[in-house]
């Protein structure tokens, strides 16, 4: 049985309005990274970090899925122990889509997390820094994300995938952060063929086998329906 792993980056919900880092006068370009995506600038100034993301997270609730959502969602419908959908990002219009069990190894902008004790439950639309933690009432309340400097979530989950993989196909990432941009690298030894679904070449584009290039809306949907089509991936 063929597996397939599909790592989806920034660039799939672009054309749902959620910029990536890159985009020219994008919410990304209005504060310094190291001030709102870091443990130190949390600490520095929750108050700031809190308004970063709140403000994010509205813009998340928001959007709506685009077609490259929609098809991969389709995908996985379709072969629902064939496919591992991974993902960088925060938002979770690949869900609204219809899409299960995403692996979201960089944190859900819809969930909170208590820095004193770990536990996580769903955020409310405005965070606070002094927000209680209705586990421990500690007012320790953060977003549910993995910064900079941070470990991403659910390494071990993503790893053993890439061992089982007979294909791996990276969705509008931009191959500068690690370690998703070592993925393709990671399946290849283990023996998967490699496909870039992407705007433009990505910083890794040379490790692929192959590569697709054009708007995610357009080149999702059409390889979800070959694939489909064919049977076989």
């Amino acid at each position: 049985m063929q597996r397939i792993v599909i790592l989806t980056g920034a660039g799939l919900s672009a054309e749902s309005g959620l910029g990536t880092f890159r985009d020219k006068d994008g919410l990304w370009t209005k504060y310094d990274l190291e001030d709102v995506a870091t443990p130190e600038g949390f600490a520095r100034n929750p108050a700031l970090v809190h308004e970063f993301y709140n403000a994010r997270r509205a813009n998340c609730l928001e959007a709506m899925p685009n077609p490259a959502h929609l098809a991969l969602a389709r995908l996985q419908h379709a072969w629902p122990d064939r496919v591992t959908l991974v993902t960088q990002n925060v938002d979770d219009l690949l869900e609204r889509a219809g899409a299960a069990s995403v692996i979201h190894m960089h944190g859900e902008l819809t969930r909170a997390l208590c820095g004193a004790c770990a536990h996580r439950w769903a955020a409310p639309a405005v965070m606070a820094p002094k927000d209680p933690c209705p586990a421990c009432a500690a007012p320790e309340t953060r977003p549910d994300i993995v910064w900079f400097g941070e470990f991403p979530y659910h390494m071990a989950r993503i790893d053993a995938a890439l061992a089982q993989a007979d294909l791996f196909v990276a969705i509008g990432t931009s191959g500068n952060v690690y370690p998703a941009a070592g993925f393709v690298q990671e399946a290849s030894l283990a023996g998967a063929r490699t496909l870039e679904l992407n705007l433009e070449p990505s910083a890794t584009a040379s490790m692929f086998d192959a590569a697709r290039f054009g708007p995610a809306s357009k080149v999702v949907p059409d390889w979800v329906s070959e694939v489909l089509r064919e049977g076989v991936p």
